[in-house]
């Protein structure tokens, strides 16, 4: 009978121990926002939502056996989920988005970019300046919210062949009937920063604030631009829609999206193809860099090992360090990110 205190206080451990374990079911994701450095400069991923894609459709210069294989080699198949996310990019002394999100222009599910710039530590009206890869829905969307700007200080920037082809209502009326709603919602995007004096076209490749500058990479829209962010000798290239599928485009360079009407492989403005030797050492993601949350990554080349082509063919290794704005690497984290700092 002298082990029966010892029985009853196991008892009772036992018992607080399942009775700690019930708890109420949290029904909401973590805040969708990832940090990573380019020396000086952080960038902040922002998780905006997601969108089905079915790749055997989208890309072009290909076939579908081969977008399965190679999505099958990613562990990847149809309808595949997309990220949709946007970038702040804090120097120090300015604050800078780029790309604004959907907006109210998508189903519910998106329009996270405010929200996750909240969760990140950042208000609306700190912002800056607001760089825009090109003005489709998905990338301007967010900027605006019943006529109002949503960013109350910031100046918007975007290439002027993108504003002058997509803020024209008279292209408008010579587009496609399907294509007019793009018009439409570009125009009431950027309207309250045009009407107050706070949208500043620039002209191809163009030195903006210290550390960030703009490169024409047109094809996809007329006036599509990447960023490069620079600082103590490393680079991340914020891109848009240059890329749609991870898993077959950066093996497969010529392989473009059917909306994109140009380039067999993404080039710059001088004609020239974008680089596919890695430059930055330590931002080179893989093709097994998932995003948490959706939001985006970049782990070191030496934290994705299997990410070096044994093929001849451009891997993701060769190709400079990048967040791709709108369209991120992947769907979920599954490999262990280097430290950011």
């Amino acid at each position: 009978m002298r082990f029966a205190p010892w029985l009853a206080a196991f008892a009772a451990a036992a018992f607080m121990m399942c009775a700690q374990a019930s708890a109420p079911m949290q029904r909401a994701q973590p805040p969708g926002f990832y940090r990573v450095a380019a020396g000086d400069i952080e960038v902040t991923a922002l998780f905006d939502g997601t969108v089905d894609l079915e790749p055997t459709k989208l890309l072009m210069h290909t076939s579908p056996a081969h977008v399965e294989r190679d999505q099958a080699r990613a562990y990847e198949k149809e309808p595949l989920p997309t990220s949709v996310n946007a970038y702040l990019i804090n120097t120090g002394e300015k604050l800078v988005l780029v790309d604004a999100g959907t907006g109210p222009f998508f189903p519910s599910g998106h329009g996270s970019v405010v929200a996750n710039l909240k969760a990140a530590g950042y208000r609306p009206g700190q912002v800056d300046e607001i760089y825009l890869t090109h003005m489709h829905f998905d990338h301007v969307g967010g900027l605006a919210e019943g006529g109002k700007a949503v960013f109350p200080n910031a100046i918007v920037r975007a290439d002027m062949h993108d504003a002058d082809f997509w803020l024209d209502s008279a292209n408008a009326g010579k587009a496609a009937r399907q294509m007019q709603g793009y018009f439409a919602m570009a125009i009431a995007s950027l309207q309250p920063y045009v009407s107050a004096g706070r949208f500043k076209p620039f002209d191809g490749d163009t030195p903006l604030v210290p550390g960030v500058r703009a490169q024409a990479a047109r094809g996809h829209s007329p006036g599509h631009t990447v960023y490069r962010v620079e600082s103590r000798g490393q680079t991340l290239v914020l891109w848009g829609d240059l890329m749609h599928v991870a898993a077959v485009q950066f093996a497969h360079p010529e392989v473009t999206s059917s909306s994109i009407s140009t380039r067999r492989r993404p080039r710059s403005s001088a004609g020239r193809p974008m680089p596919r030797r890695r430059t930055t050492a330590g931002l080179s993601p893989g093709r097994t860099c998932r995003s948490p949350a959706s939001a985006g990554c970049a782990p070191t080349a030496a934290a994705t090992p299997s990410c070096r082509s044994t093929t001849g063919r451009p891997s993701a290794s060769d190709i400079p360090g990048l967040l791709c704005s709108g369209r991120p690497l992947a769907r979920a984290w599954i490999s262990a990110p280097a430290p950011l700092y």
